[in-house]
Order: C-alpha cells, then structure tokens, then sequence
C-alpha cells in the first residue's frame, strides 16, 4: 500500500512564496524517485520538478527554473517543492507522484514514468 499525500496549498498574492510537502508512505521513501507535476483545466499534467532517491538529482521545468526548489527529507518520508515569486501562471493542482522503479541518481519529468500519485493540492497564484 502506497499513499502521498501532498500539503502547504494555498492561495497567495503574485510574488509571493509556498512550499508544498509531499509525504510518502508504504514505499522505501529513499529508493524512488518523486515528482511533482503540475494539473490545469485543459492542459496535459506537466512535470514541475523531481528528485532521485539517494544521490538527489533533481530537474525543473523551464518555467519554473530560479523560483522553486525540490529537496527530500529522508527522516520525514517526505519531499518538498519551495515555491518562490509565485505567478498567476503557477496556478493548478500540484500531485506528487512516486515512480515503482528503483532510481538511485535521476529522475524523470514525464507522468507517465509515475506509478503511485497523491490528490495533489491547489496552489493559486492571483490577486
């Protein structure tokens, strides 16, 4: 049994800062990559960033690159998105999601890498 559960959404003013907590459960926390993706009305899930297990390598989408920061709490079973300057563009549900495989130094930004996902969390970046 696997469950993520993502925390720390909100609603805050454009420039403003959130971080997102992922905790994981029923899975070797430090044997799997997590990733956090990103869901708008419309739109396909996007990748946002992810972490690898042990080494910690981590990846971010374009958009995102400078303003937020993916790190993992190996003692907490949890991994964090610290979410900086926050836009209107930012605005979805945020899933975290854990892939089934064993990776020890990377990660992948494509959902479909991902076998266990969270309900994600809504993160509103507006006036």
């Amino acid at each position: 049994q696997v469950q993520l559960v993502e925390s720390g959404g909100g609603l805050v003013q454009p420039g403003e800062s959130l971080t997102l907590a992922c905790r994981v459960s029923g899975i070797t926390f430090d044997n799997h990559p997590i990733g956090w993706f990103r869901q708008t009305p419309g739109k396909e899930r996007e990748g946002v960033s992810c972490i690898s297990s042990s080494l910690g390598s981590t990846l971010y989408t374009d958009s995102v690159k400078g303003r937020f920061a993916i790190s993992r709490d190996t003692a907490k079973n949890t991994v964090y998105l610290q979410m900086n300057n926050l836009k209107p563009e930012d605005t979805g549900v945020y899933l975290c999601a854990a892939e089934q495989l064993v990776r020890p130094n990377l990660c992948a930004m494509r959902a479909y890498e991902y076998d266990y996902w969270g309900r994600g969390a809504q993160v509103t970046g507006s006036s």
